[in-house]
């Protein structure tokens, strides 16, 4: 597994970031609070549960950290293989679920840009070889900052395809 420079990897978030805006902005105001189906979320609670999975996450990564005493990035392929299999139902951790909203498009985009933005900031200039030892991963232990950095793009990924499912859910729906 090839561990990525911190400029690649600032680039590599740097797209997830941008994908799931891209996303994110097919939606107006109505569609964002419409529930696509039974039992999913709506747009607005996907990405209020990204904010809630990142918004501590710039202090927990320049937080208490140890040095490393294994691969910087050992936790990659578990990171890939829970966030990256699309066909899995994860259940999210209680202090991640989102509330029922209405949520605000406008205001939900402008807090995940500059979330993203100071995520991404570490990502280009922190040693990301340090453990974080603050909170560790549930079921996984404790990450490098570059794998919790990985995380945020694998989970971005994972919810930007989610985005594209509720959307076409609510086109027809509004269409219909």
């Amino acid at each position: 597994m090839e561990i990525l420079s911190n400029e690649m990897l600032a680039e590599e978030l740097e797209k997830a970031t941008a994908d799931y805006l891209s996303v994110l902005k097919s939606f107006n105001q109505e569609q964002v609070n419409i529930v696509p189906f039974s039992g999913s979320w709506t747009a607005g609670q996907v990405t209020e549960h990204l904010l809630k999975s990142e918004t501590d996450l710039p202090a927990l990564i320049m937080g208490e950290t140890a040095p490393l005493e294994r691969p910087q990035g050992q936790m990659v392929p578990l990171i890939e293989e829970i966030f990256l299999d699309f066909s899995t139902k994860l259940q999210a951790p209680d202090f991640n679920i989102p509330s029922d909203g209405p949520h605000d498009l406008a205001a939900i985009t402008n807090d995940f840009k500059a979330e993203r933005a100071a995520i991404t900031a570490i990502a280009k200039s922190e040693d990301l070889t340090r453990l974080c030892t603050e909170f560790p991963f549930p079921e996984a232990g404790e990450f490098t900052r570059y794998e919790w950095i990985y995380f945020v793009i694998c989970h971005s990924k994972r919810h930007a395809h989610q985005l594209r499912n509720i959307l076409e859910k609510v086109t027809e729906k509004v269409a219909g």
